[in-house]
């Protein structure tokens, strides 16, 4: 090493200062992002496996075959799990986005495959809750499906016979939700996925969030390979199933699973290097993350997953108790499962509801992360309020009476406080002429618009309620390309 180059305890030392400025990932103090077992043991194991697969690569198993050893394992406790037959087969994938994207394609690319006269004339249809995860809207800009949302109740539920009626001949895939992410609500996969299996239509359940979660959840209906119909399943490995990022699984089951399977993979011979087989969107790939989720899966099995679900159980109902205690408080909905979604109680005058977001950068501020939602108004007029999403883990059972205190105490403080006005703001961006004829401010228009609404500067105790305000306010195209310039900022080197 030369005198000039900084020595490695330099170089981590200033990665512990980095750190310092992040929200913390351990002791349940994040209801969000992060999926913390609260059992030290977990994490040692899984840096230690990780730490063994380092210098694999993904990208070809025939030269570490414990890669394939690995995944047939994971794949088969997610199989059981989901109460897959022998016929269900899946992919390990880089996480809930990537499995969601592959299940899209794989529907896209049977229905041309099987209707070659419609597929030359019109883009097939993506049909899913308007909860439905972001993913899905991703999936079908880039494999140019058309996403059809299906509007929900003001609660985020959904009437399985709205998704029937616009089961058609262009639909390509059904999407449904085990929980919805953003409300907790569990879809009505039991009526959608036999409905679509006798119109011919594959129906994929998104359980990235619920996956690891909801087999051991008592008392719910059945939403899984029980179902008939269900064709493919969405599991996430770095959310409940503890694991660090990023691991998710995507299974294939029914009459056609190996098909569907063989559907994901691109493969060629027609260039001048080697074969090229990727079952997944990655070429090379970091075996870490797949070693820590199969050395947790082979740890816990169903018995510690059944017991951190418990845990999770334990710490819902005592949310719940805690926010219908509160005045001016409410849970949205009837949420199962790890997610609870709370709106200010409208049945209550004004002057005694407590704005989630308000709520939100209150908590902040006691050392507690929720996580904002904006409210969003659907096709048919109909809007989900907006509200602050609760992910709840095992460490959070430890500490419930810390954060239901803390809870009480942000509530009391914001109780009657109105929510944030970024109305000012958003007749400045109309008067500009932004949203009319879908114009969108450009990089450096967008980074003044930041800086009037307060969120140039963004950090893990930053307040947020007014740029989810602003959010609302802003045709949808706007607001998205003043996010992706703040995203944009933060990494551009100084």
């Amino acid at each position: 090493m030369s005198a000039g180059e900084p020595r490695p305890a330099d170089i981590l030392d200033r990665l512990h200062h980095l750190r310092a400025a992040d929200a913390p990932t351990h002791g349940g103090r994040v209801l969000s992002y992060v999926y913390d077992s609260g059992v030290t043991e977990l994490d040692e194991l899984a840096d230690a496996a990780a730490r063994l697969a380092r210098p694999l690569n993904g990208l070809d198993p025939t030269v570490f075959p414990s890669i394939a050893a690995m995944e047939r394992d994971v794949i088969g406790f997610a199989r059981r799990m989901l109460h897959g037959r022998r016929s269900v087969v899946g992919t390990v994938t880089s996480g809930g986005t990537e499995s969601c994207l592959l299940a899209v394609k794989s529907a896209r690319d049977l229905w041309r495959a099987e209707n070659p006269t419609d597929a030359a004339r019109k883009r097939p249809r993506l049909v899913a809750p308007a909860t439905a995860h972001a993913a899905f809207q991703k999936a079908a800009a880039l494999f140019d499906l058309d996403f059809d949302p299906v509007p929900c109740a003001p609660d985020g539920s959904v009437d399985p016979a709205e998704i029937i009626g616009r089961m058609g001949n262009d639909v390509a895939l059904v999407v449904v939700s085990a929980p919805s992410y953003p409300t907790g609500l569990l879809d009505p996969v039991g009526a959608v996925a036999p409905a679509a299996a006798d119109r011919g239509i594959p129906c994929h359940v998104d359980a990235c969030f619920g996956g690891f979660v909801l087999p051991w959840w008592p008392k719910l209906p059945a939403w899984d390979f029980r179902v008939r119909g269900v064709t493919s399943i969405s599991a996430d490995l770095h959310k409940f199933g503890y694991a660090p990022k990023g691991v998710s699984v995507l299974l294939h089951g029914g009459p056609q699973a190996r098909r569907r399977r063989r559907a994901q993979f691109f493969a060629t011979t027609r260039w001048a290097g080697y074969p090229v087989v990727n079952p997944t969107l990655l070429g090379s790939r970091s075996a870490s993350p797949l070693a820590a989720a199969w050395a947790i899966t082979q740890h816990l099995g169903d018995d510690g997953y059944a017991e951190l679900t418990d845990a999770i159980r334990r710490a819902a109902t005592a949310v719940r108790r805690a926010v219908h205690e509160i005045p001016g408080l409410a849970v949205l909905g009837d949420p199962v499962g790890p997610a609870i979604a709370v709106v200010a109680d409208e049945s209550v005058p004004s002057a005694h509801r407590v704005d989630p977001h308000r709520l939100a950068d209150a908590l902040t501020r006691r050392g507690w992360k929720i996580q904002h939602q904006p409210g969003f108004t659907q096709s048919d007029g109909v809007r989900i309020l907006h509200s602050a999403h609760l992910t709840l883990t095992p460490a959070l059972d430890d500490g419930i009476d810390e954060f239901t205190g803390a809870l009480a105490a942000a509530s009391d403080e914001v109780r009657g406080v109105p929510p944030a006005d970024a109305r000012a703001l958003a007749r400045v961006v109309t008067a500009l002429g932004y949203g009319h004829g879908g114009r969108v401010p450009g990089p450096r228009a967008a980074w003044t618009l930041l800086r009037l609404a307060g969120a140039a500067k963004v950090s893990a105790d930053a307040p947020l309620a007014t740029l989810m305000a602003l959010v609302e306010l802003l045709p949808a195209p706007v607001a998205e390309a003043l996010l992706s310039e703040l995203l944009a900022r933060l990494s551009d080197p100084r």
